[in-house]
């Protein structure tokens, strides 16, 4: 005998709808500082939200989930003219410290191991060819570079010297012809993909020197870093050189001392408080947009004061970073940024990013920690910015020492 089952309608009400974290609509621009830029400067920053749309929104979180690295990416991001971040090149449409700003910003709104790219493509390897390298290296590595045709790498940090990187001990013996570099590096980005290492080292006198290294050569081994919970859509290398030789040719000229080193650093120190706002930013008007979609006890969650105020407390802080990365710029721009101010925008923008990131991934409560979802990524990856190119402690001490005049570093 067949038992017949009355049919009851589905309640519609337990489908969850599809949240588009991506939409435009959101205020992200809260004191208009960022419409107030030069439409030159605005231009790049269009073409790096366009590169964001076109080549990375769809499947970006396929590779961080797997931790693979769409290394096409490098080709394209050459191809758009996007791994410049404000180098000049002759017979290229010049960026200013402003646009490389705004491009980094951009491209860490759509996603941190894009801008990481950029970061250590352009702003590291690249700069440390163009501020040191001769002009024949600047043919032969910096314009392949900037296509994008050749991947670049920037080993300074090594395995017992992170934030005391001055204190390197990867050392370069001169011989017949060249070099022979011993010693290990972690954390570069790059670095195991193929292409150039520009290597830091101390010579036979102990002074720092740059040194261009294949990473084809013997002796270089490089293994890919596993396990890691931020930028998980960019490999770095643990890299041993072992009797590794450059020849003459491949040694950056001039680099003379760890002055030079910190050069490079310094120039690019801004681009990190740029990304940090990126981060903010994908935060920010996600939080908005899924406070307005999502119904609970029978409203949208923007309708509740607490939401609200906390909105507003993002939106707060999203403005003083954008302000101050801004103003900071300018003041690259004029020559007048010191290391202390490039610190502060550093230190000011990290931190904020994470506050900023925490607020939002709460809002969204179980959602938030899914990578499709957005915040998850940009949670995690502020993790690594907030660390790398100088911890938030070694800002502050850099900052404390233009304050008292004493320094409290060791």
């Amino acid at each position: 005998m067949t038992q017949q089952h009355t049919e009851f309608e589905f309640p519609t009400g337990v489908v969850e709808p599809e949240y588009d974290l991506w939409a435009d609509g959101v205020d992200i621009d809260p004191t208009g500082v960022l419409a107030e830029v030069d439409p030159v400067d605005a231009a790049w920053r269009n073409k790096a939200r366009t590169f964001i749309l076109d080549e990375v929104k769809d499947d970006i979180h396929e590779y961080w989930d797997k931790a693979d690295y769409p290394l096409h990416l490098i080709k394209k991001l050459g191809d758009a003219g996007l791994l410049r971040d404000g180098l000049d090149f002759e017979g290229h449409e010049p960026m200013s410290p402003m646009a490389a700003g705004l491009v980094n910003m951009e491209l860490a709104r759509g996603d941190g191991s894009v801008a990481t790219i950029v970061g250590v493509q352009g702003g590291l390897a690249l700069r440390s060819v163009m501020f040191c390298g001769s002009a024949q290296q600047k043919t032969k590595y910096g314009v392949p570079m900037l296509a994008g045709e050749l991947a670049g790498s920037f080993a300074l940090t090594e395995p017992t010297h992170g934030s005391d990187s001055v204190g390197l001990e990867t050392r370069a013996h001169k011989v017949d012809g060249g070099y022979v570099i011993n010693g290990e590096k972690k954390w570069i980005g790059n670095g195991s993909i193929g292409g150039i290492t520009v290597t830091w080292a101390r010579d036979d006198d102990g002074k720092v020197r740059g040194f261009l290294v294949d990473q084809e050569s013997a002796g270089y081994t490089a293994t890919t870093i596993k396990n890691k919970l931020s930028l998980r859509a960019i490999w770095q290398a643990h890299i041993r050189m072992e009797n590794v030789f450059v020849p003459d040719e491949d040694v950056l000229p001039d680099s003379h001392s760890f002055k030079d080193t910190a050069r490079v650093l310094f120039a690019t120190r801004l681009g990190v408080a740029w990304s940090a706002v990126g981060h903010a930013t994908a935060c920010y008007e996600s939080a908005v947009l899924y406070a307005k979609a999502r119904t609970q006890f029978g409203r949208p969650l923007a309708a509740s004061q607490i939401v609200q105020e906390r909105l507003a407390r993002m939106q707060s802080e999203l403005a003083t970073i954008q302000l101050l990365a801004v103003q900071s710029t300018k003041r690259e721009a004029r020559g007048e940024l010191t290391g202390p101010q490039a610190s502060l925008a550093k230190y000011t923008a990290t931190r904020t990013a994470r506050q900023i990131a925490a607020n939002a991934r709460d809002l969204l409560g179980g959602n938030g920690i899914l990578t499709s979802n957005r915040v998850a990524r940009h949670f995690a990856d502020i993790e690594a910015i907030h660390t790398y190119e100088g911890t938030e402690t070694v800002q502050a001490l850099l900052m404390g020492r233009n304050i008292t005049g004493i320094s409290a570093f060791a």
